[in-house]
């Protein structure tokens, strides 16, 4: 019979035992924590052998690789991203020779170690990849199974068993996520809806490892039982660590294990084993405990009770999110100005010159945070004061450089509650770029990541899927570059954007046609609205900044020759600049939906002149 299809039929009738802690028994044998593990099938597969056999004789029913962080990230921070097959390969090797006949080898991968959509750079397909570069020489070495443990994201864990799924569809595939002292997943998900979710990712087997001991987790499994007809894997750790003389001692004893073996599998545990610090004798002892269990054990019929529906979610339409949405959506051409926040405590200033840029027919006011990363008022502050005290709708940049996910989050529905919008998703100037180079730049998210957050919201769930109650109702926007250095990879971000949520566009200033012309072509499929930016010229020395020192932004030599003719004269300079914008913006009129006219140094008097003469 199939290795395989014979360890899917044993769950039907009989308790599985899988082995211990791997990583703490490596660790008991002298290698300490700054060597890679993994790395150890190849140098030293004597040791690695020798774990896995005091596991056979302590009683396992199936032994797991000593591959749980050989993926290329982990492995890269030993310089050791070349030998990923291999280490693969060894540990799936050793483990399946030492198995024999009878015993099964399962496949360890642990989480990638990089945040994957939304709220990291990784694309899901991205993600599936890098997990088939670890199962396929697992596989390749001999592992009948492959156990995904001890993730933290769902969002993740789902990625990683469609990856397995995809490659080897008959293959067993158990998917096991962490959960914290209170019985919620890490990121707060409530056992129901975690196994609701886990039941939906198509892995032969779902449960909990690591992180806590058997108790919590036999009040997880005695909750979740009766909601789910798929088999349940539980392996604690041993219990929560002490630190001794700097060492983490887990301090659960073997008859502990024992006695909880009992109880897991009198709960309906389908497959029973141990996480960080379980060695052989907790595995003996929790054998023991079984065999004398299961001589008249009879799996009893579950009774699926039925998990109560999440509450529909009135998601906002579009036309509905904001005034400049709605115009947008009816197809009208709008009109943003951008206007920076002040370096002090009073906009008085800003909130003038948004009054007349809304007397003379701007959409909205457009408003950067913390450009070139400096420090001035929040952008929040001034797009209330001017939302407020003007009438004007503002579109708000928010950055990723200066929040973690926990302030991201609470911003936005801040934010929203106070009356905001529009939002423009931007992953912020990095601060070496600013006046406090040695700042910390947080960057838990990009922006690709930022508008799944904000998309997640307007569904009425935060990023860890948990509901927020009424959603919100974001109006969001993304940037993009025409003039991109690396084009492709610009192209393929703006798809990411477009996917996770992504409904407009403003891109970076525009001087070069066709530059833009191609980036046009190139995204017009997505039939989302494009707010080109304009940046009205001031001199030739603008101009040389913003060919030298903004990346992406090209200026042509015409255009530079131009400026340089009027050089002499502050008043000819800025006159000419006009110029120039108007003839850029009478030649995209046809692709566009819209501008961002920025006001450089404050001159709003250069929007009025730029717009005068254009019914728009």
């Amino acid at each position: 019979m199939n290795r395989k299809k014979k360890f899917l039929e044993l769950l039907e009738n009989k308790v599985i035992l899988f082995d211990g802690g791997m990583g703490t028994e490596i660790y008991k044998k002298g290698f300490f924590i700054n060597k890679c593990y993994d790395e150890l099938n190849i140098s030293n597969p004597a040791i690695i052998k020798k774990i896995h056999e005091d596991y056979i004789n302590a009683g396992s029913d199936v032994i797991e690789t000593n591959t749980f962080g050989a993926n290329r990230f982990k492995l890269r921070k030993f310089g050791l991203e070349d030998k990923l097959y291999e280490i693969n390969y060894q540990g799936a090797k050793i483990a399946r020779e030492t198995a024999g006949d009878e015993i099964f080898a399962a496949g360890s991968i642990g989480p990638l170690g990089v945040q994957i959509e939304p709220l990291g750079p990784i694309a899901v397909e991205e993600a599936r990849a890098f997990f088939q570069e670890q199962i396929i020489p697992l596989i390749d070495g001999g592992a009948d199974i492959i156990v995904f443990e001890t993730f933290v994201y769902p969002s993740e864990l789902f990625q990683a068993v469609r990856a397995a799924k995809t490659l080897f569809p008959d293959l067993p595939v158990i998917a096991l996520i962490t959960i914290d002292e209170d019985g919620t997943t890490l990121t707060g998900a409530e056992p129901d809806r975690l196994i609701r979710e886990l039941e939906t990712f198509g892995a032969d087997v779902v449960g909990v490892n690591c992180t806590v001991g058997p108790q919590v987790m036999l009040n997880w499994l005695e909750k979740v039982r009766k909601l789910t007809q798929k088999p349940i894997s539980i392996m604690p750790n041993a219990g929560k660590p002490k630190n001794i003389d700097g060492r983490n001692i887990y301090l659960a004893s073997p008859e502990y294990f024992g006695e909880y073996a009992k109880h897991f599998a009198q709960a309906g545990a389908n497959i029973i084993g141990g996480c960080c610090g379980t060695g052989p004798e907790h595995i003996k002892a929790m054998r023991s405990s079984l065999n004398a269990l299961l001589k008249d054990f009879r799996r009893s019929r579950i009774e699926i009770e039925k998990v109560s529906d999440q509450p529909d979610i009135d998601v906002i339409p579009v036309e509905k999110k904001s005034r400049l949405a709605k115009r947008m959506r009816d197809g009208h051409f709008v009109k943003f100005v951008e206007l920076l926040a002040p370096h002090g405590v009073s906009a008085e200033k800003e909130i003038q010159k948004a009054r007349e840029m809304y007397y003379y027919g701007i959409d909205v006011i457009n408003i950067p945070d913390g450009p070139r990363a400096s420090a001035r008022m929040s952008a929040l502050s001034l797009a209330l004061q001017i939302q407020r005290e003007v009438g004007i709708e503002t579109v708000l940049h928010y950055v990723c450089r200066d929040r973690n996910v926990i302030g991201i989050q609470s911003d936005l529905l801040g934010a929203f509650a106070l009356g905001v919008r529009n939002i423009l998703a931007i992953t912020g100037d990095p601060p070496k770029l600013g006046n406090y180079p040695d700042a910390t730049g947080v960057f838990d998210v990009d922006s690709i990541g930022l508008v799944n957050i904000l998309n997640r919201l307007n569904h009425g769930l935060d990023i860890a899927g948990n509901p927020i109650g009424k959603p919100t109702g974001f109006f969001i926007g993304v940037g993009a570059n025409p003039g991109a250095i690396n084009f492709d990879e610009e192209l393929k971000r703006l798809d990411w954007k477009i996917d996770a949520g992504a409904e407009y566009i403003v891109t970076q200033p525009v001087f070069e046609l066709k530059i833009f012309e191609n980036f046009v072509k190139k995204v017009e499929h997505y039939k989302i609205p494009i707010i080109a930016g304009l940046w009205p010229l001031t001199s030739i020395r603008n101009a040389e900044f913003m060919n030298n020192e903004v990346p992406g932004c090209i200026v042509p030599e015409n255009i530079m020759e131009r400026l340089r003719k009027v050089q002499d004269s502050k008043e000819k300079s800025l006159a000419e600049g006009i110029i120039i914008a108007k003839e850029t913006l009478s030649n995209m009129l046809g692709m566009i939906q819209g501008i961002q006219i920025a006001a450089p140094f404050g001159r709003i008097q250069s929007v009025i002149d730029l717009l005068d003469g254009f019914n728009l």
